[in-house]
């Protein structure tokens, strides 16, 4: 059988908590999934990065639940954790017991201060090379108990310090956080910001040779574990290919803004060259916890020389369709406009980026199943969610305008949308045609694509309308029929 779409979620944003994420898949969402990525759950899962700020990486914060939990859901689900290489909360207790006691700490050297990234300082030449996700340099002071004062690399915020992942005291702690997930019969971890990990003076620090050894080196320890490794990674689309080479899966995330660019700009050529390049070992998306990323189809930041699958202008026309088919909410919530800590990235829910239209969105989802690979579904885009601007106003934070916190109430509500239910639909026809574990023939050009996979005497096939912004699905019914329906007419099907 073919891979099962999967669910990207998080524990307290459907329900409140770990047992009410379990109920929600239990009800609601029955049969859907067979997989879900359950976003962090650390303690604190409400720190300044949405939980991407562990204090202890090895706890469950005891407000969503505990390892328990973790492990009643991974009876009947794939269930995929992340591995924060790359940073640990500045409340740690690691890191607040180095502050305390510096070199006699037993944490000593685990974090990577200026000097231990540039033992014999830098030039402005080498610090305008890092290779950054916002504007400004990696550094935030910090003051030690006995009055010393240390420039910490930070890659994110300054509540986020980075670990030396060349120190043994750090590979320890990251070990024990993968055993944590192993016996806790996680099955995939997905490691967070592994780009960033390994910093090499007179490099970008961002994807170097060295980083590809790490990578391999902390996936050796994931399949002695028997875990599934997903790297997330965010750079230019010839970089993912050769990624994917060394690693079980990568992310597409070309694919969202390829499928926007087809829908708005009616031209679904710059996807169709994607698909003649992309790696086969996919987790497919539209949407995610974070925003809809535009640096994955653009030239490569670290030589403009190397031609991006869309063109500058391009970008910048899909980016600016996006905020108007949003109402300007995501205007609000995207780069310099809100707290950001990437600004390559548009905050915007999928549903709200194509305009709310129903047929728009269902098109969107279908291109993304009939794309080869594991397709994962985010909370709020299988709820066809809208931009939370209160949320937005309240946090300040732009990614929060695609991270609303849906009661059990909410969701049986939204589960009764139409455009759910044929969502829904879909979803079960790409679980469980067997002509999806066959192979994907393409044609198309301009605003048409046609999308036939086809395994025996088992076809499903995808005709989308780009002009129309609409599509239809024909597919096999195991008894010598074809079915047809448009994709707004999928519910009650199959």
């Amino acid at each position: 059988m073919p891979d099962n779409v999967e669910l990207i979620a998080y524990a307290d944003r459907l329900g409140g908590d770990l047992p009410a994420l379990q109920q929600v898949l239990e009800g609601p969402f029955e049969g859907l999934f067979n997989g879900v990525h359950v976003l962090p759950f650390f303690r604190p899962f409400d720190g300044a990065d949405a939980g991407f700020d562990p204090a202890d990486h090895t706890e469950v914060d005891d407000r969503l639940g505990s390892w328990d939990d973790v492990a009643s859901l991974s009876a009947d689900h794939d269930v995929m954790v992340d591995v924060i290489v790359n940073h640990v909360s500045s409340e740690s207790v690691q890191f607040q017991d180095w502050l305390a006691h510096g070199e006699g700490s037993a944490y000593h050297g685990m974090f990577l201060t200026y000097d231990g990234a540039f033992p014999d300082g830098a030039t402005e030449e080498q610090l305008m090379l890092l290779y950054r996700p916002r504007p400004g340099l990696p550094f935030t002071p910090y003051t030690l108990e006995d009055g010393t004062k240390r420039l910490m690399w930070t890659t994110f915020t300054g509540d986020q310090v980075d670990l030396d992942v060349r120190e043994q005291v750090t590979r320890d702690y990251l070990l024990r956080v993968i055993d944590r997930l192993a016996e806790s019969h996680v099955n995939r971890v997905r490691l967070d910001a592994v780009g960033y990990a390994v910093k090499t003076p007179g490099l970008t620090s961002f994807m170097t040779p060295e980083t590809f050894d790490f990578i391999d080196e902390v996936s050796a320890w994931c399949h002695e574990r028997d875990l599934t490794v997903l790297v997330e990674v965010h750079s230019y689309y010839q970089r993912q290919v050769e990624i994917a080479e060394q690693v079980d899966y990568v992310y597409d995330f070309a694919l969202p803004p390829l499928i926007l660019h087809a829908l708005h700009a009616q031209d679904v050529d710059p996807l169709l060259e994607w698909l003649d390049v992309r790696p086969s070992n996919s987790i497919t998306v539209l949407d995610t916890h974070d925003g809809i990323g535009v640096i994955d189809v653009g030239a490569d930041a670290t030589d403009r020389s190397r031609e991006g699958l869309l063109a500058p202008e391009q970008i910048d026309e899909l980016v600016e369709a996006i905020h108007d088919a949003s109402g300007g909410t995501s205007k609000d919530a995207t780069g310099a406009a809100a707290s950001n800590v990437d600004l390559y990235q548009v905050n915007c829910t999928f549903y709200d980026a194509v305009g709310a239209d129903d047929d728009r969105y269902l098109l969107a989802r279908a291109l993304q199943f009939w794309t080869p690979g594991i397709p994962q579904v985010y909370y709020v885009g299988l709820l066809a969610g809208r931009n939370d601007s209160d949320l937005l106003e309240e946090t300040g934070v732009g990614r929060d305008v695609n991270r609303h916190r849906y009661t059990v109430e909410e969701v049986d509500e939204a589960v009764q949308q139409p455009v759910v239910e044929a969502l829904f639909a879909l979803i079960r026809l790409r679980g469980a045609h067997a002509a999806f574990d066959g192979e994907l023939s393409t044609d198309g050009d301009g605003d048409r694509l046609r999308m036939t996979w086809t395994n025996g005497e088992d076809t499903a096939e995808l005709m989308a309308d780009l002009a129309a912004g609409s599509g239809t699905v024909r597919w096999s019914d195991g008894a010598g029929r074809m079915q047809e329906a448009r994709l707004a007419d999928l519910r009650g099907h199959p």
